[in-house]
């Protein structure tokens, strides 16, 4: 089957959610961890590529793109989509522009969109700045982030130091009066040499009218929200076959385990109320430093998996700062990566076949770890964050990557319950 929309996601979390919201319309949904090896030959209409490209420098977030760009150009992709945060997570230097520039320049296009609000979760994009609930950008616990710390909430202002061409508006005022407004008012920024041209959106709505004026533009770009209508659209004229609904899911055995290494305000909030019930264990950078994994796996190799512990290095914001200020910003965040990653390992090899992973840079190194290249999208536990299934080391697993920010203070309960005992 060739494919037609190939998209590409900067980090595990957001291409499992940005995979469950295209699910939302039963099409089948292809989420490939990594970079694929193989030729594509067995691709679905829709394919995901999740890569781990957020936080690195700019050259190599560029070239595993374009990596992941010829394969899926080679697939049959004729739409291509970039997916990054709901939160623009970057910095002045990128990598949201200089990867969307890359794109651009190789599929040949003089411009394209940018729309990260995904109003289920609370972001919205108003008069060309990012809100977080009924905060902007810069004044919600994103100010803090550990990684890509956001102090302005325009993404105009964002987006100019990381790009080479100018950058517009399309405003409330024209999303608000439908799709024609909007098609006149990207062509009007075009022809005046815009190239990067941010969206308002504040309601689903919007996001249609939005996907409705931009489905022939051969690069859209944003968080998953704004490629939800897609596949209907793509479908009402033709271009993809329909298909039959996703089908029922296996049946995975009970034991299971959760690990979190996010350290946003929500996943904070999650881990507080599932400790309350549930065994736990806190893992630090400091101490791993010292003293690598041994308790964190004596205590795991002594739970019964049947009650799903949970394994977290979630911490408040000073700790993390202190840590970061011994350690080194990116050693600290390398040494709880890989510490997950182990014991994700360790857990699986003990009877765990339902993982639940939050943030992304954890998610991406516990996928790595177990080998999974590939998944299929189940059911949504929270707007964009869905189960998958899997193998790894030829066993059958349910795995859920939840982007820090994302489900109610109940998610790791939530998920849990939803595939029973």
């Amino acid at each position: 089957m060739a494919t037609f929309l190939g998209c590409i996601a900067d980090d595990f979390t957001g291409a499992t959610d940005l995979a469950g919201l295209l699910a939302r319309s039963g099409f089948p949904v292809s989420l490939r961890i990594g970079l694929p090896t193989a030729p594509p030959s067995d691709g679905q209409a829709i394919e995901v590529i999740a890569l781990k490209c957020r936080s690195i420098p700019v050259s190599d977030a560029i070239r595993d793109v374009m990596a992941a760009y010829d394969w899926l150009r080679d697939a049959g992709a004729q739409r291509y989509f970039w997916k990054y945060c709901s939160t623009f997570d970057s910095t002045e230097h990128g990598n949201i522009g200089p990867v969307s520039e890359a794109l651009m320049t190789a599929i040949g296009t003089d411009h394209t969109i940018y729309c990260p609000a995904f109003p289920e979760n609370g972001r919205s994009i108003y008069m060309g700045n990012l809100f977080v609930g009924d905060q902007l950008l810069s004044e919600s616990p994103m100010k803090d982030h550990p990684l890509n710390p956001m102090r302005d909430s325009n993404l105009m202002r964002l987006l100019d130091p990381q790009t080479t061409r100018k950058t517009g508006l399309v405003n409330r005022l024209s999303v608000a009066q439908g799709k024609q407004a909007i098609t006149k008012s990207i062509e009007k920024l075009r022809l005046s040499g815009v190239a990067h041209i941010v969206t308002d959106a504040v309601a689903n709505d919007d996001l249609y009218a939005i996907a409705d004026a931009c489905q022939d533009m051969p690069l859209l770009t944003g968080g998953s929200a704004i490629a939800m209508p897609l596949p209907d659209l793509y479908a009402a004229r033709g271009l993809i076959d329909p298909k039959e609904k996703l089908e029922n899911r296996p049946q995975i055995a009970p034991h299971a385990i959760v690990l979190s290494g996010s350290c946003s305000a929500m996943t904070r909030a999650q881990v507080a109320a599932y400790s309350a019930n549930h065994p736990s264990y806190r893992i630090s950078p400091i101490e791993l430093s010292q003293n690598g994994i041994a308790a964190a796996k004596t205590w795991l190799m002594q739970c019964d998996l049947t009650k799903a512990p949970l394994i977290y290095a979630t911490a408040e914001p000073q700790d993390v700062a202190q840590a970061q200020e011994l350690l080194g910003r990116d050693a600290a965040g390398h040494i709880v990566e890989q510490a997950m990653a182990q014991l994700a390992i360790l857990a699986r090899d003990a009877g765990a076949r339902r993982f639940v992973v939050a943030g992304g840079e954890t998610s991406g190194a516990v996928a790595t770890a177990l080998g999974v290249t590939q998944v299929d999208i189940g059911r949504e536990i929270a707007p964009g964050v869905p189960w998958t299934y899997c193998t790894s080391d030829g066993k059958a697993l349910a795995l859920t990557l939840k982007s820090g920010n994302f489900g109610r203070e109940t998610f790791f309960s939530d998920a849990l319950d939803m595939l029973g005992a």
